[in-house]
């Protein structure tokens, strides 16, 4: 079977990894932990990073470090993966969806601003500003944009929103690292950029994350609460409740390894992207998502759009190549099917019927993509 979106073990992984297995460090203190840090920042251009055990824990952090209280309203698009969600949670506060465009597969920023200015107002007390809902008093503790698919909202607009209504800015960037707006990288411009190394993303440490920031008391909170929040290097003081989320020195050497070969890697994911719309889209087979106007876009993993998604699925499966659908919407999940949910059309639904992600590792071979094409042309035909 042609899998789906796999790591692409081919650099230097082996020999970092003996490396931590030989010196004995392998859990989470090393020189590698600094050294991936080093590279995101290199890489991004943040001034810091803080390594963390997967990008749900870096967005965690990142919302606590940002303000966002218990009982708080956190925005974020009605698609994504769920651990958006899961995060605010986590922080003790409720999503607040927003639907998307359906084009973009971003946050619909129309719908957003309409909704701030005729159900919220401006409360500032002793310690912050933040706009509350006229109908209940709850205050809105952020705003998390999602780059879905690696795309990018329109981040200058994004910004002018944040700024009007007072709202810092945690980017959920877990799925677009190489991806820019205006050339800046995703994550730089909120108040702190999240990302993910998950088996399925363009470098992979199995499972790991990072925070990014340009703020250093808040980069130095982060790394303090990520490890448990410890203040002595000798006794066991901690002064806060602190987590056990450092991402270890044995998976950070695989991520120094893996950045190593970004550059490649992203290039290939553009040449496949280049592929599937030569040979799906302009023969008007599929639609695939819209770019933003001033996107670089890091092509994370390719995904089509069709009328007829569940007959294709199963033509595909059946064919050897590995397929799957969107992510559910969140408002349709038990867990948040309760909350507020900001649509007109409720495009989110349309976009989940009728989206499938295909074949999108960096190592699929010209034939591989060929195949892939191929099979999806006689569907149609």
């Amino acid at each position: 079977m042609i899998p789906l979106s796999i790591p692409n073990i081919s650099g230097n992984e082996w020999k970092y990894v003996k490396d931590c297995l030989d010196t004995g460090w392998i859990s989470s203190v090393g020189e590698y932990v600094n050294r991936f840090e080093q590279a995101l920042t290199e890489f991004t251009g943040a001034r810091y990073a803080v390594a963390t055990m997967n990008g749900t824990a870096a967005l965690h952090i990142s919302l606590q470090l940002a303000g966002v209280r218990p009982g708080d309203l956190v925005i974020v698009p009605n698609i994504t993966f769920v651990a958006s969600c899961n995060a605010i949670t986590y922080a003790g506060a409720t999503p607040l969806l927003v639907d998307i465009d359906p084009r973009t597969w971003q946050m619909d920023l129309d719908l957003l601003e309409e909704f701030l200015e005729a159900n919220t107002e401006i409360h500032e007390d002793d310690q912050r500003i933040r706009p509350v809902l006229k109908i209940n008093g709850r205050q809105i503790g952020a705003l998390l944009p999602v780059h879905v698919l690696g795309n990018m909202v329109d981040m200058d607009r994004l910004m002018q929103i944040a700024s009007r209504f007072h709202l810092p800015i945690v980017e959920d960037s877990t799925e677009a690292l190489g991806s820019y707006f205006k050339d800046k990288h995703a994550g730089r411009y909120g108040l702190f950029g999240t990302f993910s190394f998950n088996g399925n993303k363009i470098i992979s440490t199995g499972g790991g994350g990072m925070i990014v920031t340009d703020d250093e008391a808040l980069a130095k909170q982060a790394k303090h609460l990520t490890t448990t929040a410890k203040v002595d290097p000798f006794e066991y003081r901690h002064d806060a409740i602190g987590y056990n989320y450092r991402l270890v020195n044995i998976l950070a050497a695989v991520g120094v390894a893996q950045v190593e070969q970004l550059p490649g890697f992203l290039a290939r994911k553009k040449i496949i992207d280049m592929e599937y719309r030569d040979g799906l889209e302009k023969p008007g087979y599929v639609r695939f998502q819209k770019i933003g106007v001033g996107v670089e876009h890091n092509c994370w993993l390719h995904t089509l759009q069709t009328d007829r998604q569940e007959a294709l699925i199963s033509h595909l499966l059946q064919n050897g190549i590995q397929c799957r659908p969107f992510w559910v919407p969140m408002n349709q999940l038990p867990m948040f099917a309760g909350g507020i949910y900001v649509s007109e059309n409720d495009t989110s639904s349309q976009v989940y019927r009728s989206c499938i992600s295909i074949p999108s590792s960096t190592n699929l071979t010209e034939d591989q993509v060929a195949e892939v094409i191929r099979v999806i042309q006689v569907f149609f035909q």
